[in-house]
């Protein structure tokens, strides 16, 4: 079967002071949806052919898209066609596991998922490591059992508790059911030696969900509750869960990682006394020192300033393809040379690169200007390619920059902290953000009168704000919901069709600030085209989202309100609109005889309605 993978995805390599990122490209990859795993692949969904023969009673099927209901347990229907891998049952243990027919190593795993309310579903590395799939919408503390958590093991022998070593996420960053959930696991299988004794745990070195990560190295004693197998094998496959609920999948991501790495043989360095900005010309410039070396390495020297160290050597590689160097450099810059080419050129501290390689051994060199005297020595070299998860190939010693504790505020109560906040490319110069025990936190900009973002989890990430001179921002500290580009929430429109204007000239604005009520949550206020404003802003019940109110006295003709804008916009029934591919609902709870409207505006939709006196709405995430 031949088929284009539209994703390559590597994560983050978690060695210590080491700094790495995504690494992703568009691969063609022609290969059989069998044993083998070659690079990345995206499972085209169009039959089960990916998984062992499920059987005629299956509850498995291939589908087109899927809906679940909130509001009723066990509630997800499908739509006809191909994309979806859908488990439509009951509580009643009528389904059961799906697993594939690929058997995996190393692997990282990545998936769009929707779950029907109260459903419970997960997935087993290897069929026997599980990351658990919860309906845990609006729990505040969460265990090993809710949505994300890597699941315990279990003692049967005992009568009391039998479930041990399982990990609950950091925080609950969950969506409600029938909104899609990304997530994002990368996993290491255990080592065997050659009489197949294990020599090392299986690990889970991350799980990243809804764009939060929960979880970092991890490492797994044995399998999980659950298991297919209670053994540890070297090879095992994907495993869905499917007999307690109705759960469905989507763009389905494996990246494995079972070639060999790269080696660097024949290490020689020089090293040159000198503050060197530029390269010298080495026939005519003997060096201080010099000798070989096994590893890449800034220990060479015994200099702790000014001095070049040149490495030279041979890189051979096993594997063909594309190759992504992370070259860290501190209190200098440096350069790399692959094939005689010049991969990073001199004067980058911090230089990225993507390189295609043939198999073979490449002339390499790599050089090291330690120029600034207000940093320790430190290289560090890491490489990620076809096949490989990315690692470090240079010492422990590695340029990282000074240690940052992060600065992290809570909200164990209702907190207000006014910072900057970026939201995309735009600066909040008038952020408020709002924290609540609840765990469901929001950025209003006193600027535009508008909520520009919502997020689960933590509250605050004041790292920026407050570390050494700072710079005025913080950041979200969960799992973020963006509502587009801050624009003023009130407008008056000629028609229903005019532009929604970005700036507040000609309304009259005026901010009047915000009121605490006894339990310090905010109501903003101001003034816009001679009318009073009240913005009022609750958590809902059950910790579903919030539940916003807005009162204008004096409301002027033609006075509209931008509820929100997104990349689609389905109208359901009582009120209730899906938003962006069902990512986050918006639930109109008053509007008095108003309609709200969904119209075009610059490829996107937007959801406005007429303001008589009072609008309120519900965000639901």
């Amino acid at each position: 079967m031949i088929f284009k993978t539209m994703k390559y995805s590597a994560f983050r390599s978690h060695r210590k002071l080491v700094t790495t990122s995504c690494l992703r490209s568009v691969i063609v990859l022609v290969c059989a949806l069998g044993p083998q795993l070659l690079f990345a692949q995206t499972l085209p969904l169009s039959d089960l052919s990916f998984f062992e023969t499920p059987g005629s009673k299956t509850t498995w099927k291939i589908a087109g898209g899927a809906q679940a209901d909130f509001t009723k347990k066990a509630n997800l229907t499908t739509t006809p066609g191909t994309g979806v891998l859908a488990n439509v049952t009951d509580f009643n243990n009528t389904g059961h596991d799906l697993n594939s027919t690929l058997k995996h190593g190393d692997l990282d795993l990545e998936l769009d998922y929707m779950l029907a309310a109260g459903s419970n579903s997960g997935i087993y590395m290897q069929g026997r490591y599980e990351i658990q799939l919860f309906d845990s919408w609006g729990v505040t503390n969460p265990k090993a059992g809710d949505n994300g958590g890597i699941y315990e093991r279990w003692n049967d022998t005992k009568t009391v508790g039998q479930g041990y070593e399982g990990h609950a996420p950091r925080q609950n960053v969950s969506r409600a059911p029938g909104l899609w959930q990304h997530i994002k696991i990368s996993f290491l299988a255990p080592r065997f030696d050659a009489v197949g004794t294990k020599t090392e745990n299986a690990k889970i070195l991350r799980v990243e969900l809804n764009g939060v990560s929960i979880h970092e190295n991890v490492e797994l004693s044995g399998p999980t509750r659950g298991a297919l197998n209670n053994d540890e094998v070297a090879l095992g496959p994907i495993r869905f869960q499917g007999d307690h609920g109705s759960v469905a999948f989507k763009n389905i991501i494996v990246t494995g990682y079972d070639k060999p790495r790269p080696e660097l043989l024949d290490l020689k360095y020089s090293i040159y006394k000198g503050k060197y900005e530029t390269e010298p010309d080495y026939k005519k410039l003997p060096p201080d020192a010099e000798g070989t070396s096994v590893i890449l390495s800034s220990n060479v020297s015994n200099l702790e300033n000014e001095f070049l160290i040149r490495y030279t050597g041979t890189l051979r590689v096993k594997e063909p393809g594309e190759y992504n160097f992370n070259l860290s450099l501190q209190g200098g810059t440096g350069s790399m040379t692959i094939n005689n080419n010049v991969v990073i050129p001199l004067g980058q501290r911090r230089g990225r690169a993507k390189v295609t390689l043939p198999t073979g051994d490449l002339p390499f060199q790599l050089l090291y200007s330690k120029i600034f005297d207000f940093a320790k020595p430190a290289l560090g070299l890491a490489i990620g390619g076809p096949g490989i998860r990315e690692y470090v190939i240079s010492d422990a010693n590695v340029a990282s920059g000074e240690p940052v504790d992060p600065i992290l505020i809570g909200a164990n109560a209702n907190t207000i902290l006014r910072s900057f906040m970026d939201v995309d490319t735009i600066r909040v110069t008038h952020a408020i953000n709002v924290g609540s025990p609840q765990q469901i936190h929001y950025t209003y900009d006193m600027d535009k009168g508008m909520i520009v973002q919502l997020w689960r989890g933590g509250f605050l990430d004041a790292t920026p704000m407050w570390h050494s001179r700072g710079d005025g921002s913080s950041r979200p500290a969960g799992s973020i919901l963006k509502l587009g580009k801050p624009v003023m929430a009130l407008q008056t429109l000629a028609t229903t069709d005019a532009a929604w204007v970005e700036d507040t000239a000609g309304t009259g604005f005026r901010p009047k600030g915000y009121v605490l009520d006894v339990n310090d949550r905010p109501t903003f206020r101001y003034q816009i085209y001679n009318g009073t404003v009240s913005d009022v802003t609750r958590i809902t019940d059950n910790n579903q989202g919030i539940r916003r109110e807005v009162t204008v006295e004096n409301a002027p003709a033609n006075l509209y309100m931008r509820l929100a804008t997104a990349n689609s916009i389905e109208a359901g029934q009582d009120g209730l609109y899906t938003m962006n591919d069902k990512s986050w609902y918006l639930k109109v709870d008053t509007a008095g005889n108003a309609k709200p409207i969904i119209r075009d505006s610059n490829g996107r939709k937007e959801l406005i309605v007429p303001v008589q006196n009072k609008i309120s709405y519900s965000i639901l995430f």
